[in-house]
């Protein structure tokens, strides 16, 4: 399924397990975060920083990083989620390494940034990033676990820009504006 606009959404239900793909070909030094905030209230980031732990709480963990450096071609960073029970949502960002340093305007609308989220049971949905605003950061999309009835993906594609990353505040203040 392909969420390729802002604001679509598709219910990605019950699962064991979701491995998520950031892929792109620009040549940026573009990293895959993830920020979550759990159902106690409790935020946190995974990032090139901090990898996360599949085994305890928040149940991720990402790959590694690629294109550092702003190398082009084909780039791939990957993160898995293993529990979203404790989980009220998850924000699934793209910054731009380099651009959060200096606190400049990423790349993002020339940029071939796309998602690859999969559940255990097989099936795909893709995200676009869909947004000409100017920043450094994307929230790609967000996991929305706060239906009885199911988590939900909803293509968020919103901009903002960060002068560094000093505090996670800084960050959740662009996701929740």
């Amino acid at each position: 399924m392909e969420l390729k606009q802002k604001g679509e959404e598709a219910n990605v239900g019950g699962f064991k397990q979701l491995m998520i793909a950031m892929k792109w070909t620009t040549a940026a030094d573009f990293d895959l975060a993830a920020a979550y905030e759990g159902k106690d209230g409790k935020i946190g980031l995974v990032y090139f920083g901090e990898l996360g732990d599949l085994n305890k709480f928040p149940f991720m963990q990402l790959s590694g990083d690629e294109g550092v450096g702003d190398k082009g071609g084909q780039n791939e960073e990957t993160m898995r989620l293993a529990k979203l029970d404790e989980l009220k949502n998850v924000w699934l960002i793209c910054w731009d390494y380099g651009k959060v340093k200096d606190g400049s305007a990423a790349r993002f609308k020339d940029s071939d940034v796309n998602l690859s989220i999969i559940d255990d049971k097989g099936t795909t949905y893709s995200v676009k990033l869909d947004t000409g605003d100017m920043g450094n950061v994307a929230i790609i999309a967000t996991i929305d676990n706060t239906s009885a009835i199911g988590a939900k993906l909803i293509n968020t594609s919103k901009a903002g820009t960060l002068k560094g990353l000093k505090t996670l505040e800084d960050l959740m203040a662009i996701i929740r504006s």
